[in-house]
């Protein structure tokens, strides 16, 4: 694996993406694909591809799509614009995971703009899976990454102002109607941002997936969702497929939601068939709390097939191949 150098903005991945030796490789041929959740996925599809088109990995172009939502200063659910826990600390999730199923998460990092390279640092440089909290910021900081302040004046004015009628129950997607600017606030509206969680096969036919997010905004310190959550907010099988989810990360953990979704593909589901079973049995198992709540799940099989599905109305997916780079679809839904 290239050893890389943490870079502080999201146009730093280009010059990384054309200066890597692993990414000299011969030119796509094709079969190629990135997924990831989202509309502001294009973007992060948009770096993916610069890897996969230069023939580069699936595990490259994940780390360096993931990045871009990480680096976007508009983006409040995803990085160092992330809006803050109830006691108005940023604290952000991600995890990664390859094909032969290497996996690096972190999770409650704070201080670190980019927790998915920490967290590939974490799949390649330890013996570990999972680092959390203050041991997560030491071990960022001892392979060189910068502290920073992640708290935006926009964040830490939109704490303040929540604070004014804050209720200390924990209320689903309450950060949802906070930068609604569409005509509702409803979780999935076109306007609304969650985790991003991104898929890619390369030409090599491997497959990765990566998922990052600042998590729910006045969340309780400490809490910790899907995104980092192997098998939860993201999973990957090289023989079959990779999944990923957005929305409400308890919900996904308690079905443990993507690594079903790719146990369902193996079993002869298409990626469609396998998001919309993925999310029924969530509403089999909370019919009435899951009325209220926004799940999507997003797949990738080996084939290059993709699919998603979702609670409400207003997910959607960006995909990026061969023949087209900014494609956006709305996903179907089980809620009318």
């Amino acid at each position: 694996m290239p050893n890389r150098r943490e870079f502080l903005a999201a146009s730093a991945a280009a010059t990384l993406i054309a200066s890597s030796p692993a990414r000299a490789a011969k030119p796509s041929t094709g079969k190629a694909v990135v997924v990831s959740t989202w509309d502001f996925g294009v973007a992060a599809n948009q770096a993916a591809w610069e890897v996969l088109s230069k023939g580069g990995s699936a595990l490259d172009a994940v780390e360096a799509g993931a990045r871009i939502p990480e680096a976007d200063m508009r983006n409040h659910s995803v990085g160092r614009a992330g809006y803050p826990d109830r006691d108005g600390h940023v604290s952000l999730d991600a995890s990664i995971m390859d094909e032969k199923g290497n996996i690096g998460a972190v999770a409650a990092l704070e201080h670190i703009a980019h927790p998915i390279s920490v967290a590939r640092k974490v799949m390649e440089k330890t013996p570990h899976v999972l680092l959390v909290g203050e041991g997560a910021l030491q071990f960022a900081l001892e392979q060189g990454f910068p502290k920073e302040e992640l708290l935006t004046p926009e964040s830490e004015a939109a704490w303040k102002e929540w604070l004014k009628t804050a209720k200390y129950q924990p209320v689903a997607n309450s950060e949802m109607s906070t930068y609604s600017k569409g005509p509702s606030a409803m979780p999935g509206d076109k306007n609304n941002h969650d985790t991003l969680g991104i898929l890619a096969l390369d030409d090599q036919g491997r497959l990765s997936g990566a998922c990052t997010t600042s998590g729910m905004a006045w969340k309780l310190r400490g809490r910790v969702g899907d995104s980092p959550i192997i098998g939860a907010g993201l999973y990957v099988d090289g023989d079959v497929g990779a999944a990923t989810s957005s929305g409400v990360g308890e919900e996904v953990i308690r079905n443990v939601g993507s690594f079903l979704v790719v146990e369902l593909m193996r079993q002869g589901r298409t990626p469609q068939q396998a998001c919309e079973e993925a999310v029924k049995r969530i509403v089999r198992r909370k019919p009435e709390a899951s009325k209220d709540l926004q799940v999507g799940f997003l797949a990738l099989n080996k084939k290059g097939e993709s699919g998603a599905f979702a609670l409400q109305d207003g997910f959607v997916f960006a995909r990026c191949d061969a023949t087209k780079q900014d494609l956006v679809t709305p996903s179907k839904h089980f809620y009318p």
